[in-house]
């Protein structure tokens, strides 16, 4: 999910932090230049949190945007360590693994479930995110965290296609189109099991959250006849080979596309006719969370208004606060990509899987990477 922070909105705190002279402020003049709705103290100051996100799945301070982690250790004086995986196998992985004991991480919904089964993740006490007014309704207390204890939205979105329109012989509107022997060696898959099996499930008309090993076993021989033509999985690199088009079809993130189409024109994106993934990425703290007073506080920050839109409009995926999408200067309000209209068909949620099952995705993953 990486993404390239661009100016879109001017970053707050530099627009109060100059005096009318136009001279520097001091530290105390761009502490106050952020607008807060909350109150922050410096109690835990000194203190360290650890937070685990997907790369680059905030404002980060790129080409005049907030630098959101800055002014959280710069508000509250609380270091900040903050690293970032690939994708939520690999998340689960660290997390299982023990090690290092993050105190926030972004987990999508079904592995919010996964670890919620396994005791991996602490209740969250809402007393202490009042920002939570900011979230809509209908995103919480949903499938993935039915009680709402364990988790607060951050993200939401769905999966696509995205194709070159120089490349590519006609628009393409199917799946199917990913299978195309005359696009060999340029289809860009997921370079992870969940998202790369849910393509092919969709195309055979499946339940993405079936338990019978067979449609398993169809699902991975629909991958493994599709893994000669393509040119590599990814997860950052889309990013470089869609917008430098030594690719010409890929299948990622709507909020991803939208980001690449700015830099690429050329760039288009389609959901397939036989269905595709909603789904919502949120704030969890872990169980061995070393720090969980910060992480409460951490949260209810990125859930400011002033920050939610820095993120929505450095990340570009689809906002779950009201605070963001009744911004009039939230550009993407509109955009079909992000808040279509109409749902496209064939809506799907993943949901945890058994532990046989998972066992049987990844074996056959194994299967599928060793095809190509």
């Amino acid at each position: 999910m990486f993404k390239k922070s661009i100016a879109l909105f001017a970053m707050l705190s530099l627009l109060f932090a100059l005096c009318a002279c136009g001279a520097p402020a001091n530290e105390e003049e761009k502490e106050s230049a952020l607008e807060l709705v909350g109150t922050y103290t410096k109690d835990l100051a000194g203190t360290t949190l650890n937070v685990y996100n997907w790369g680059e799945y905030i404002s980060s301070g790129a080409d005049g945007t907030m630098d959101v982690v800055a002014e959280f250790q710069k508000l509250t004086g609380i270091k900040v360590n903050y690293s970032t995986f690939d994708n939520n196998e690999m998340l689960y992985t660290k997390i299982a693994g023990g090690g290092t004991n993050y105190d926030v991480i972004i987990p999508s919904d079904y592995m919010i479930s996964r670890m919620i089964e396994e005791g991996m993740l602490n209740k969250i006490n809402l007393d202490n995110i009042p920002n939570m007014r900011y979230v809509l309704p209908e995103y919480t207390k949903l499938y993935y965290d039915p009680t709402g204890e364990y988790s607060v939205p951050y993200t939401i979105g769905m999966v696509g296609m995205i194709y070159n329109t120089k490349l590519v012989s006609e628009p393409p509107t199917s799946w199917s189109a990913m299978w195309d022997p005359q696009y060999k060696g340029q289809i860009l898959q997921f370079d992870n099991p969940r998202d790369a099996f849910g393509m092919a499930q969709y195309l055979l008309g499946q339940d993405v959250n079936t338990a019978n090993p067979d449609d398993w076993r169809a699902a991975a021989d629909k991958l493994i006849e599709q893994a000669p033509l393509v040119q590599s999985y990814v997860s950052d690199k889309v990013y470089n080979l869609m917008e430098d088009e030594e690719a010409t079809l890929a299948a990622y993130y709507a909020g991803d596309f939208v980001l690449m189409n700015e830099t690429n024109p050329n760039l288009a994106f389609v959901f397939p006719d036989e269905g595709t993934n909603f789904f919502y990425d949120s704030f969890c703290i872990p169980k061995a969370a070393q720090n969980v007073p910060a992480a409460e506080l951490f949260i209810n920050f990125m859930l400011e208004p002033a920050v939610a839109i820095e993120n929505a409009l450095a990340v570009m995926y689809a906002s779950p606060y009201s605070s963001v999408r009744e911004n009039p200067d939230y550009v993407y309000k509109d955009n079909p990509y992000l808040y279509p209209e109409t749902m496209p068909a064939g809506i799907q949620n993943f949901t945890h899987l058994s532990q046989d099952t998972i066992k049987l995705m990844d074996n056959l993953w194994v299967e599928v990477k060793q095809a190509h």
